[in-house]
């Protein structure tokens, strides 16, 4: 017998969190009759795609409503939410529907140090779990007050099917770089043209930027003095750009996990990352990708350069890694498992 699941978003949007959220429900499908809660958007069909229930919620009511509807039904069922409002409200509906159910917080992270971590120690007086998705949103939870005993590291993953998959490097060096990357001004896509301005050398590499946001007007602009560098905006299915690249390039030095790298590991496409952040944490240097000098453009370039003339064989040791890296740390079962845990764990 499943045992009911809400799941609340914040967004309707198809990023990170909304995608973990879908994934999280279709691994946990044979514990748990799922629901998705959330606003308008994308991942309503990607819900009904993966054989989701979904709720669409216009405004905090709407939410709500949604949610009491679930609760008047299922009064014990497990909540998981993204917003501290969510959990606030939705703790308050579950006591007062005499629901016995697990809360789970999932912090995914974001933008805004106060509204990602800072309001978080709020809950800690609901017996409600805090899942960081990384070692980093660990320590941003630990730093704004949230007691070490209401946080759990659960690691995201990627849904069983199968990858597009890079051929093995048959010729040295890298040459076609990728950015899959939403164009905002935290995610320092910026560095990678000063990178470019400062480091002689670099004109022999590719440079493909796949992504939207609040900083393409100015990035494009840079980009028209760099021929050897395209953006092309939002790209639905950018799995196939990945699979044809040398290399993920990911510049964001407090990026709470990144999904892509899980990716790129996948794909057999090695990345290369800052050492700070969920990405620095994710990455091994060495191991199954490399790091570089978090908000250092120099330390970029250089890094580059050098990616430029790695023989073949090191590339292809480092995908091996990555694969090795990503059935051992971020397996999807294992993942799946802990989720359940929290899930059925009582209040």
């Amino acid at each position: 017998m499943t045992i009911p699941l809400a799941y609340l978003l914040h967004s309707g949007q198809l990023f990170g969190t909304e995608r973990m959220a879908v994934a999280t429900l279709g691994a946990l499908r044979a514990q748990h009759d799922g629901l998705i809660i959330a606003p308008p958007g994308p991942v309503h069909a990607a819900a009904q795609a993966a054989g989701i229930r979904s709720w669409v919620a216009r405004g905090r009511t709407g939410m709500l409503w949604g949610l009491l509807r679930h609760l008047l039904r299922h009064r014990h069922s497990a909540v998981f939410t993204t917003g501290v409002w969510q959990a606030l409200a939705g703790r308050t509906l579950q006591r007062l529907c005499g629901g016995r159910g697990a809360h789970v917080h999932v912090v995914h992270g974001g933008t805004d140090e106060r509204l990602s971590y800072g309001r978080k120690r709020w809950l800690a007086g609901l017996r409600v779990r805090q899942v960081a998705v990384s070692e980093f949103v660990r320590s941003r939870l630990l730093a704004h007050g949230v007691p070490s005993a209401c946080i759990e590291v659960v690691h995201n993953f990627l849904p069983a099917a199968a990858a597009v998959e890079r051929a093995r490097f048959q010729v040295d060096g890298v040459r076609r770089v990728v950015m899959l990357t939403r164009l905002d001004r935290i995610k320092r896509v910026g560095l990678l043209f000063d990178a470019l301005e400062r480091t002689p050398g670099l004109g022999l590499l590719q440079f493909d930027i796949y992504g939207s946001g609040e900083e393409a007007a100015l990035l494009h602009a840079r980009a028209r003095r760099h021929p050897n560098v395209r953006l092309h905006g939002f790209v639905a299915d950018a799995a196939l750009a990945l699979a044809g690249a040398d290399l993920l390039l990911h510049t964001c030095p407090e990026e709470p996990f990144g999904l892509v790298l899980l990716e790129a590991f996948a794909a057999g496409v090695p990345v290369l990352v800052p050492n700070s952040g969920g990405a620095g944490d994710i990455v091994r240097d060495g191991v199954d990708g490399w790091h570089f000098s978090a908000n250092n453009p120099a330390a970029l370039g250089q890094r580059l350069l050098a990616l430029a003339d790695m023989p073949a064989t090191r590339l292809n040791e480092i995908a091996t890694g990555a694969r090795a890296s990503l059935r051992r740390a971020f397996d999807p079962a294992g993942q799946a498992a802990r989720y359940a845990a929290l899930a059925r764990g009582a209040a």
